[in-house]
Formats: C-alpha cells, sequence, structure tokens
C-alpha cells in the first residue's frame, strides 16, 4: 500500500526534465499559513485563534507545546506545512529495493516564545521492471512486490533508463509552529 502512495505522487513528477545520466529531481510544495491570537485559557491549555477572514477556532494546545504561558493576545501564530519529494534513478548495482521511515519532533526550549516543528520521511527504493517507450510509461515494482506503471512527464528520460535500475524516491512532510509577538511589543 505505501508503494501506490509513492507511485501516485510520483507519477506526477517522475522523470522530470534533467541533465545528469540518470534522471532524479525534486519538487516541493510549501503552504504557509497565519492566524491571530485572540483569546488564551491557560488552565485548560485552550486559545482561541482568529483568521484572516475572521472565522474563529478555539485550539487545545497539547502538553507537548511549551512555554505556553508566553503567548499573548494580539500574537500572530504561522502554520507552514511542506511536501517534498525527491527522486534519483541508479543502476542496480548501487544499491536495493527496500522501504524505511523516520520521524522526528521538535519544541521550543525553555524561555523561547512557544512552536514545534514535527515531519516525516520515507525512504523508498524500487526496482524498473517495465519501460514502454511507445506510450511513455515506466513500470516500478516495490520491495512489496507491488507493481505501478506511471507516466513520465519528459518521455526522452525513459531513454537513460533501463529495466532493473533503481528508484530512490524520498518523500518528506513537515509542519512547523511558530509565535510571532505582538507587533508592537
Amino acid at each position: 500500500m505505501r508503494f501506490k502512495l509513492f507511485a501516485v505522487v510520483v507519477a506526477v513528477a517522475m522523470f522530470a526534465g534533467c541533465t545528469s545520466q540518470k534522471p532524479g529531481g525534486k519538487m516541493e510544495n510549501v503552504v504557509e499559513a497565519s492566524v491571530t491570537v485572540t483569546a488564551i485559557d491557560l488552565s485548560q491549555r485552550e486559545i482561541a485563534l482568529k483568521d484572516s477572514k475572521g472565522s474563529t477556532v478555539v485550539v487545545e494546545v497539547p502538553d507537548e507545546v511549551k512555554n505556553l504561558e508566553q503567548m499573548r493576545v494580539g500574537d500572530e501564530v504561522v502554520v507552514s506545512y511542506t511536501e517534498a519529494l525527491a527522486w534519483q534513478v541508479k543502476p542496480a548495482a548501487k544499491g536495493a529495493p527496500g522501504v524505511s521511515a523516520d520521524t522526528g519532533m521538535a519544541t521550543a526550549k525553555p524561555g523561547d516564545r512557544p512552536g514545534a516543528t514535527a515531519g516525516r520521511t520515507i525512504n523508498l527504493t524500487a526496482t524498473i521492471t517495465g519501460i514502454d517507450l511507445a506510450n511513455g510509461t515506466v513500470t516500478l515494482t516495490g520491495p512489496d512486490g507491488i507493481s505501478q506503471t506511471i507516466k513520465a512527464r519528459d518521455p526522452s528520460n525513459l531513454n537513460k533508463v533501463q529495466v532493473g535500475d533503481l528508484v530512490d524516491i524520498t518523500y518528506t512532510v513537515a509542519v512547523a509552529i511558530s509565535v510571532r509577538p505582538i507587533a508592537n511589543k
């Protein structure tokens, strides 16, 4: 199932224009939003946030978020969501199919403004098991034996790969939350 998720994501970007011998590339999407703190209830660990359209939501702040007492009404809370995908084709002799995942989280240090960053990275190595130059597609088979055929964005890159080559795919998702103080402080 994990492999299918990546194959779909890779289908959007696989084999985009590259200058290296074996194709590779990356793409990233960052979405940022900011809201304003309109109320704080430290005893309940709740804050009310208002967006630029005037909509308000009350959020329960988990214990992992440190230094909540430093937050003030009027502070700006900025949330940044990043999704990144990188891939590189390599000869079969330079690796083996596999999958691994890594997660991490960091919170504010004592005395700092509240904030946190959390992320997850999944590394997948799949094998090219089919190339269809006429249709501009490549078939990838993951370490679990599940295959997925995808359309190449740049079909000319299919001339640079061969059946048996490996594709290293790294998918990263990260969320960062920071608090900016009231502008006139």
